[in-house]
């Protein structure tokens, strides 16, 4: 069975980011072991003013358990038109190049507008792509998530729903797939 991590990818407490995180992590859990990560735990005290070359062992165990994983599910808020900025600083803190290579990486958007944080999402995946991961190719976006989604019942449109379902149903798989290549970040 793979181990899969889910990062809710903001330090706001009790955000809906960690709300759909918890719920995916529970559908998750039937085919894959699952941790969630949040960014609330992250030590960004630890980094205040630029400590880039010389990385702060607290964010060095904050990486090395979160690396740990087979694949990654990013789920993603929107802020003002973007993913959130400590995202940025999780991301720039990450071991350069290799920490992400061939990984195999899902991403869930969620927002408050009408389009389900589909630009956060694919700003970040200009960054996966630039770090080399594999990208599993269905992604979700959760518009209205205050209105639409119920951390106990999952999404209230039930097409959208299911489409969250086979997501979290083939990531799973497609974590085994890229496990089982015969392909190295060494060679």
């Amino acid at each position: 069975m793979s181990l899969i991590h889910i990062l809710s990818s903001t330090d706001r407490p009790n955000s809906n980011a960690l709300k759909v995180s918890k719920y995916v992590e529970q559908y998750l859990a039937k085919k894959a072991d699952t941790k969630i990560f949040s960014l609330m735990d992250y030590p960004f005290e630890d980094i205040v003013g630029g400590k880039y070359g010389n990385t702060p062992d607290s964010v060095k165990e904050f990486n090395r358990e979160l690396l740990s994983a087979d694949g990654f599910l990013f789920v993603i808020p929107e802020y003002n038109g973007g993913f959130p900025g400590v995202l940025k600083f999780f991301y720039d803190y990450l071991p350069f190049p290799d920490a992400l290579e061939m990984k195999p990486v899902s991403l869930i958007g969620e927002a408050a507008g009408a389009f389900g944080a589909l630009r956060p999402v694919e700003q970040f995946e200009q960054l996966l792509k630039y770090r080399k991961a594999y990208i599993y190719p269905e992604r979700m976006f959760i518009q209205r998530v205050n209105d639409t989604f119920d951390p106990e019942s999952g999404l209230s449109n039930k097409m959208l729903q299911k489409l969250l379902m086979s997501q979290l149903d083939g990531f799973p798989d497609f974590v085994e797939q890229v496990k089982n290549l015969d392909v190295s970040v060494d060679a």
